[in-house]
């Protein structure tokens, strides 16, 4: 795959913290190798890959996500774990969709909203609502629909 998994600015390598108060950079280059083999995967569907567009500069980014499973077929939720700021999250919003490689198939997503946590515990299934109410937010996108032949 030719594209860039989610670049960080390179003065927040040598703080240790993303500048966006994002995760520890220690953490995100320990976990982004296993991330990045997994995510997509059939038999991996909680982990995706979501594919976007710098709000900025325009380059193509994929960046390995975890989806929370929803009450409804139609949306799909990702948790925002480090905030509404996040570069990617930004830039999906900034552009109105992405795509998603989710269970071994390309899903395009549309109309992208950030949710806080109280809202995006009710959309989310029962065992994960636990989880997301630690989430300061988390953003919601519709499945676009699939292309009439």
């Amino acid at each position: 795959m030719n594209e860039m998994l989610s670049a960080r600015p390179a003065d927040s390598r040598r703080s240790g913290k993303d500048a966006s108060g994002g995760p520890p950079m220690r953490l995100v280059h320990a976990t982004e190798p296993v991330a990045r083999a997994l995510a997509g995967r059939r038999w991996m569907p909680i982990w995706a890959v979501i594919r976007h567009r710098g709000r900025k500069s325009g380059t193509a980014y994929a960046t390995p996500i975890a989806i929370v499973p929803t009450i409804d077929a139609a949306i799909v939720m990702i948790g925002l774990p480090w905030g509404v700021n996040t570069n990617w999250a930004r830039n999906v919003v900034a552009a109105g969709g992405a795509s998603l490689r989710w269970k071994a198939r390309d899903v395009e997503l549309v109309h992208p909203r950030i949710v806080d946590a109280a809202v995006a515990q009710r959309l989310a299934k029962a065992p994960f609502r636990r989880v997301l109410g630690r989430f300061p937010a988390a953003i919601v996108l519709d499945r676009a629909a699939p292309p009439v032949e």
